[in-house]
This record gives C-alpha cells, sequence and structure tokens, in this order.
C-alpha cells in the first residue's frame, strides 16, 4: 500500500510518499481502506520532534481517518465488508481501562498516529471495539475533519466548560480546526460566543459559523473587546485553545467564579498570570484533553440536526502530505485539512 511515511524527526520535507506492507487484521480486529484522513495541528508537532520523541522509524502520522471494511480479523461479528466506518482516533489498549472516562486518561491510552501507525495510508488495522459506524450522512472528506476535534471541542465546551444557554462564551483560534467546530458546539447549546482571529478573511469564517463578536488580536485587545461586549462583566467560559500567553487573557476576559478551560498550547506550552485576578475573583481553571465515544455520538447527533457542519478547507491526495504541513505550520488553513489516499 502506499502512504505517507517519516524516517527522521524535522520540516514538512521529512514526509514522503512510499510503498510500505499493508497490514492484516489480527484477532479482534479489522482492516479499514481508508477513503479520506484528516490532518490535525498536532500530526505538526508529531512531525517536528516537539512533542515526543518516543516514535519508532519508519512512522506513519495521522489520528483521523473514515474508510470501508476491507477485511475481518477472528471474531468480530459488529462489522461486514464494505460497512462505513470511523475509527476511535485514541483508545485504551488494555481492557481494563476501556471504562475509564475520559477515555484520554486511562493509563493505557494511544493515540493513533503517535503510539501506533496512523492514517496517512490507504489502509490501517485497528481494533472493532474502537470503530464506529458511519451514520453520519457526510463525505469521506467531510467526516475526516470531525474525528479528533469532535469529542474534543464537545468535551471542553459541554462537560468540562459547562456551558448552557444563555452563556457568553470565549473561544480562542476561532478559525482553526477545533476552534470552529468549537464555535458550533458552543451555539447548539444556546450561547452566544466571541473569538479571537488574526485576519479579517478567517474573521469571514467564524461569523459564518455563528460568532456573535469576532476579535483581531492583531489589532483588537482581546481582554477590552470582551468587556466591552459583556458591559464589563467578563464571560461566563472561555474556551483557550491557544495557551502561553492567551491563557493570563482568558482569566481576565472571565467574570468572578468563571471557567477557564485550557485545551490547547498553539502559542505556548508555559502560562504565566496573577494570581490576584485568578485568586480574588474565585475563578476556575480546568484542563481537558480529547473526547469519548459519548462526546463525539453527541456531535454527530447534531451534525444530523443541521447544527454542526464540517469546516472543510481543501483535500489533497496523500502524496501531497507535506505540503499539507506547510499549510498548517503556515497557519494558511481555515477549517480542517484532508488527504485522500486513493487520489491520482
Amino acid at each position: 500500500m502506499k502512504a505517507a511515511v517519516i524516517r527522521k524527526f524535522g520540516g514538512p520535507e521529512v514526509l514522503r510518499y512510499e510503498d510500505v506492507e499493508t497490514p492484516r487484521p489480527r484477532s479482534g480486529h479489522i482492516l479499514i481502506k481508508i477513503l479520506a484522513a484528516g490532518v490535525n495541528r498536532l500530526d505538526h508537532y508529531l512531525r517536528e520532534g516537539s512533542v515526543t520523541q518516543d516514535v519508532s522509524f519508519p512512522h506513519v502520522l495521522g489520528s483521523d481517518a473514515v474508510g470501508e471494511v476491507a477485511d475481518i480479523g477472528e471474531g468480530v461479528e459488529r462489522f461486514e465488508i464494505g460497512d462505513r466506518v470511523v475509527p476511535v482516533p485514541g483508545y485504551p489498549t488494555e481492557e481494563e481501562d476501556y471504562d475509564v472516562s475520559p477515555l484520554a486518561l486511562a493509563p493505557s491510552w494511544r493515540l493513533t498516529g503517535m503510539g501506533t501507525w496512523g492514517t496517512y495510508a490507504q489502509f490501517i488495522e485497528v481494533p472493532a471495539r474502537w470503530t464506529l459506524k458511519d451514520e453520519s450522512g457526510l463525505t469521506p472528506e467531510e467526516l475526516a475533519t470531525l474525528p479528533t476535534v469532535m469529542p474534543t471541542g464537545v468535551r471542553a465546551v459541554r462537560v468540562v466548560g459547562e456551558v448552557k444557554e444563555g452563556d457568553r462564551v470565549l473561544i480562542t483560534a476561532g478559525s482553526s480546526g477545533t476552534g470552529s467546530l468549537a464555535i458550533q458546539v458552543a451555539k447548539a447549546l444556546g450561547a452566544e460566543v466571541a473569538t479571537t482571529v488574526r485576519d479579517d478573511v478567517k474573521g469571514e469564517l467564524a461569523e459564518t459559523l455563528g460568532a456573535d463578536l469576532v476579535i483581531n488580536t492583531r489589532r483588537e485587545n482581546l481582554v477590552e473587546r470582551v468587556r466591552q461586549w459583556t458591559d464589563g462583566r467578563g464571560v461566563d467560559v472561555a474556551v483557550d485553545y491557544l495557551g502561553g500567553d492567551f491563557v493570563a487573557q482568558s482569566i481576565d476576559a472571565v467574570k468572578p467564579r468563571g471557567i477557564v478551560v485550557v485545551a490547547g498550547f498553539v502559542a505556548g506550552d508555559e502560562a504565566t498570570f496573577k494570581l490576584r485576578s485568578f485568586f480574588f475573583p474565585q475563578k476556575e481553571l480546568r484542563g481537558t484533553m480529547s473526547g469519548d465515544v459519548a462526546d463525539y455520538q453527541w456531535g454527530i447527533d447534531q451534525v444530523r440536526a443541521g447544527h454542526i457542519r464540517p469546516v472543510l478547507d481543501r483535500a489533497l491526495p496523500l502524496r501531497e502530505a507535506a505540503e499539507a504541513h506547510r499549510l498548517i505550520a503556515g497557519n494558511q488553513v481555515k477549517g480542517n485539512l484532508v488527504l485522500l489516499p486513493w487520489a491520482a
């Protein structure tokens, strides 16, 4: 089969389009013919080697995929050849951890494309236990944008942030894959949403997704704009996908006893803030990472109801995986990128 392979850490150029051996399904596993594979910013950091060095080369990146069952291992009864499926992008490998919630806290949890070979390939072998039937009604390209960002966004906004109808919410990085999904989750819950962007074109995207206030942080002060929008009160919840210096701004932007959810570190994995701005107003700082199957299912229900739509910037042939990473690294993507393993 064809795959986008890395044999060392480095820039986008280390992604090479190569022939590798097609896996065969072990007992309890299925072989999926991948129709579309999503590209996440985390893949960029993994390729650089900035997240972990614990990778065996050659390696195949990628957590998200949509495909068809191509072969079935012994003991699998839930699927048939040809079923449209979505593998869960991260899951526990030990049965005693299957009921841990959120799944990412399980000691044996592994992210596809980091702990195992990923989805930048024509086929992938995965446990049937952690594979979902596709009932979304979306095209493979559209659905491939969702397996990671959907449960991540739903958990950050709905579960950890406890956003509810009537809340005012700040979501940073509103034109990113995670941010664009989180805006829609908050709107589906009945909240009003402020979001941040760094250029007006991306601001237009955020507006089409339902953002009530778009803040261009290149020329506007985030905290001042939020204070104006809320009549000086502050938002009920801030979901921060940027990290770094934005954490302090998110803390300052929420009301007393408000919630700040830290869900990313694109702008840096260290943050400095004044304890006075956090301690006296009794604000809450919470962390979150990936969601569960139930979070994904809630999101897909919202897709079917018309409340959430995928944000697909473009789809590229798998052979152009390096170009996809250049676009991600250069912040040139509005929403999500997808790779097509069978495209010419």
